[in-house]
């Protein structure tokens, strides 16, 4: 999300401005992004070396939190700044457990759902859509006849709020949008999101990143642990809690851990507490 702008549904295409999801899209080693997307994350690379690190660290909890949502008996997903398409996208994860899965993503470039539309295809016995749509407007999103149709609300959702938070720099409308969200879901649903951080840096790495974000070269808003702990209040912290992005439910915990001191990502997974339906 961030930068493509939102006018109540219709998103406008500007290349010359760069888009957090193409510009993490490069730092993956995709090919759909433009100059301006490449000279931003080279910009941001030069000033915090960890970040293509941090962002494909990020990458891989999205694929161990939605196995672990899966696993955990979640069938349906919402998948806000989904971002383009990549190796085992949220559906492709979530319907290798279970085949029926259905997912929605949704992200404000239109690009990104050009893109999703033509390679997101899941298995026939769930179900994959796809809405133009900005975080920043929790309650259209949600009312969304795209949406309707392929989630049943009243049943426990996934919510995955995966590295986007963070390109909303007002923190009243952060936990505004998050309480918008995990209200409209049912008990027994999860929130699961990453978000960065300078939590992990010495005082030179946050005197460089607020020089960064004052000057706009970078659109992330960086927030602290205690701040992610408050948007979730209300919600069961699923163990290990609020952890840097490697570091949660790794697949190899004794593998090393990328590690700055100038630029981090807290990873979290939460349930909304009581009993789900039925």
């Amino acid at each position: 999300m961030g930068n493509g702008g939102f006018d109540g549904g219709h998103v406008r295409i500007d290349t010359s401005v760069p888009h957090p999801a193409r510009r993490y899209s490069y730092w993956l080693g995709g090919k759909d992004h433009f100059a301006a997307d490449r000279e931003s994350g080279d910009a941001i690379a030069r000033a915090f070396p960890a970040v293509v690190e941090l962002a494909r660290a990020n990458r891989a909890f999205l694929r161990r939190g939605v196995r672990f949502l899966a696993e955990s008996g979640i069938r349906q997903f919402l998948d806000i700044g989904t971002g383009l398409p990549a190796p085992d996208n949220t559906h492709e994860v979530a319907q290798r457990v279970e085949p029926s899965s259905r997912v929605v993503y949704a992200d404000n470039d239109p690009i990104v759902m050009a893109h999703a539309q033509a390679l997101l295809v899941g298995d026939p016995r769930g179900r994959t859509s796809y809405l133009e749509a900005d975080v920043r407007d929790a309650g259209g999103l949600l009312r969304r006849r795209e949406l309707r149709d392929t989630l049943d609300l009243r049943e426990p959702v996934g919510l995955l709020l995966v590295a986007v938070l963070h390109f909303l720099h007002d923190d009243e409308q952060v936990a505004a949008v998050v309480r918008r969200l995990t209200g409209a879901l049912a008990p027994g649903s999860y929130v699961m999101l990453s978000h960065g951080t300078m939590d992990f840096s010495d005082s030179d790495g946050v005197a460089a990143y607020e020089k960064m974000f004052a000057s706009g070269g970078t659109d992330v808003r960086a927030r602290s642990g205690a701040t992610l702990q408050g948007y979730l209040d209300g919600l069961d912290l699923v163990a290990p809690g609020i952890v840097p992005v490697a570091d949660w439910r790794p697949d190899d915990p004794a593998a090393p851990r990328p590690v700055s001191r100038d630029l981090g990502i807290y990873a979290a997974v939460a349930r909304k507490p009581g009993l789900p339906p039925g």
